[in-house]
């Protein structure tokens, strides 16, 4: 899933991104208000992170064209506290939410997964090929929701914790190489060092496994990678 990310300050610019990147999305970046929208043009991404303030074209201006194009994609405008009053006109040009600068991790992860929800549960209203709910012992995981739930307990998922459970299911018995996982959580191009996975599996284990220290769910295939019994799971 791509977003594009419109922001003059680099700092800022580069910080969201990282943080989009860490949960699994792929990313394009620019500075200028007019490349953001020839970007919109060439790259069709999935939602829009917008600056108002940008050399080029302010980000009203690159909101007013992208929605003549595509009214349903989503924008999120990036706005510091003092613009607060123009957040109407915003909302006016069809805004789906604001990052307000400066913003915190959580926050700003918390908005773009309740913005990819709404991607995704019209995406599968849309496609017959887009990943239905399964489950994986007692954990159902529900990926139009970017989450999972063990009865009533309600567990929040990233796009890239998807993609690992999804791949996982998929091959179900069967040993995950840890290229493959890399392949379908990072993207062909992406070389993460030698722990990114491992880490990143630590990390999902503390959240959907019963008992991290003995997971039943994803299992540790030394040497190869990482494989869900369906049995006895």
């Amino acid at each position: 899933m791509k977003i594009l990310v419109a922001e003059d300050d680099r700092n800022i610019l580069n910080g969201l991104c990282e943080i989009f990147e860490a949960e699994g999305y792929e990313t394009l970046k620019t500075t200028n208000g007019k490349q953001a929208l020839e970007l919109f043009q060439s790259q069709n991404p999935d939602f829009v992170c917008l600056d108002i303030m940008m050399p080029g074209l302010n980000g009203y201006d690159v909101c007013r064209q992208i929605r003549k194009r595509s009214p349903h994609v989503p924008v999120i405008f990036i706005s510091a506290k003092s613009e607060e009053v123009d957040k109407v006109v915003g909302l006016e040009l069809g805004a789906d939410d604001y990052i307000v600068k400066p913003f915190g991790v959580r926050e700003v992860v918390a908005r773009i997964r309740a913005v990819t929800r709404r991607v995704l549960a019209a995406q599968t209203a849309a496609s017959s090929q887009a990943m239905k709910p399964f489950r994986m012992g007692d954990l159902e995981i529900f990926p139009d929701e970017l989450r999972a739930r063990r009865g009533a307990q309600a567990i929040d998922l990233s796009l890239r914790d998807l993609r690992i459970l999804w791949t996982l299911h998929e091959n179900a018995g069967k040993v995950v190489t840890r290229h493959a996982l890399f392949q379908a959580a990072w993207g062909v191009e992406h070389v993460p060092n030698s722990r990114t996975l491992d880490q990143h599996i630590s990390q999902l284990r503390k959240r959907i496994e019963p008992d991290p220290a003995h997971p039943t769910l994803i299992h540790t295939v030394h040497g190869v990678g990482y494989r869900f019994d369906p049995v006895g799971s």
